[in-house]
Order: structure tokens, then C-alpha cells, then sequence
């Protein structure tokens, strides 16, 4: 027997706005930039009346907090969870986190959510603590629960964790926006997956300990992160 859904379409689409606002704003945002960004042309793209976006975000920074929570939510989540679960040290760990935060750098508006809270959040401060609320804070506290681990098990040298954390995301950033700001062709062009390669052999050289160094794990106890 098929089953069919019987509420009204109209309920149906009700439930749908929210999504169908953000992914209009998410557009708008990152082609016209915060300040420029009318909720008029959102709710146009959303197909719904400027009084029904109303209803739903405020404010044009609620509707860009969402925007964010929603780009960034569910891969932060994914990586964090995989994270934590992960039994092997951190000479593993590193090089395949990186490799997954640049895939999804690479494969996302977050570049151009990232350029826009730079370029605007001096006039826009909030735009600012929206993005280290929903980006920034998580990102750093899991680098540095995981640096502190490690350290506490001799797989790290002494140091602030949270200045290690910096210095293992901090290059791909920098690559991040270097790749949003110039353009991915070019005799420069930076390839994210291969900086995150090369930047975690690299970081984790100057961070272990020359006994974790030794003897890493086999290949086979990588977890992979998806």
C-alpha cells in the first residue's frame, strides 16, 4: 500500500521556510557582503513575502548567525565527534583532520562567509562574534583539549595548547583566504589538501616529542573522518 503524506502543502512549505531563508541569505551574503545585503532581495530568492522573513529572524545579524550555524554546524559536528572517538596518538590524528577541514574549505561558502567577516565586521562588530561563537571557539577548544591529551600522555612538548592549536589550523586559513581572495589558477594558486599535507608533517615535527616520533602507529589504525 503507498503511503501518502497528508498534510496540507501549505504546512509542508510553512516548515521549509526557515531553510529555504538561509540558504537565500547564504546566496545573498556571499555575493553582495553584509552590508549591501537587502532582506528583500532574500525573501525574493526565497520565493516568500519580506513580512514573513520577519517572522522567522529579527534582525539581518540573526539571519547571518543562522546562515553561519548553519554553513559550519554540521561538519564542525562531524569532525568533533570523530575527533573525540578516535583512539589513535596525535601524529595521526593531525595530518587527517587537516585533510578533512580543507575538503570541506575547499567544497563550501565558508571561504567567502570567512572573507565577509573580515572585510565588514569592523563596522559590523557582531558579524565578528558571531563567527568566533559559531567558528572559531569550537575549532579551537577541540585542538586544544586534543594538544593538552597528548601532552599529558608525553606525546607533546610543554607549551601553551591553545598557541599549538593556532599553529596547526592557522596555514590553512591563511591558504583558505589566500585561495577566496586570488583565485584558485595562477602560478600561485594554493591546493589545500596538498598545504594540509605538508603543513601537519611539518607543525607535528616542531610539537612531538622525539619518543612519539619513533614509533608511530601503523596506517591501519587511522580512523577517517567523514
Amino acid at each position: 500500500m503507498e503511503l501518502r503524506d497528508n498534510q496540507p502543502k501549505w504546512n509542508r512549505r510553512k516548515d521549509a521556510r526557515p531553510a529555504e531563508i538561509i540558504e537565500a541569505a547564504l546566496h545573498v551574503f556571499t555575493e553582495q557582503g553584509f552590508a549591501s545585503a537587502k532582506l528583500e532581495e532574500v525573501a525574493r530568492r526565497a520565493g516568500i513575502a519580506k513580512g514573513t522573513l520577519y517572522r522567522y529572524f529579527d534582525t539581518k545579524e540573526d539571519l547571518f548567525r543562522a546562515v553561519v550555524q548553519h554553513a559550519i554546524a554540521g561538519n564542525l559536528q562531524t569532525i568533533e565527534q570523530a575527533a573525540q572517538a578516535f583512539q589513535g596518538s596525535l601524529r595521526e590524528l593531525v595530518p587527517v583532520l587537516l585533510t578533512q577541514i580543507a575538503g570541506r574549505m575547499s567544497n563550501s561558502r565558508l571561504p567567502a562567509l570567512a572573507r565577509l567577516v573580515i572585510g565588514e565586521s569592523r563596522v559590523f562588530p557582531d558579524l565578528a562574534r558571531i563567527w568566533h561563537d559559531n567558528v572559531v571557539a569550537h575549532v579551537l577548544r577541540l585542538l586544544t583539549s586534543l594538544i593538552a591529551e597528548a601532552q599529558a600522555r608525553g606525546e607533546v612538548r610543554p607549551g601553551d595548547p591553545t598557541a599549538y592549536a593556532l599553529s596547526i589550523v592557522g596555514p590553512l586559513v591563511t591558504g583558505m583566504l589566500f585561495s577566496e581572495v586570488f583565485g584558485v589558477a595562477g602560478p600561485h594558486a594554493m591546493s589545500l589538501a596538498t598545504l594540509a599535507v605538508q603543513h601537519a608533517e611539518t607543525v607535528l615535527r616542531g610539537m612531538l616529542l622525539a619518543a612519539s616520533e619513533s614509533s608511530p602507529k601503523e596506517e591501519g589504525n587511522l580512523q577517517e573522518i567523514t
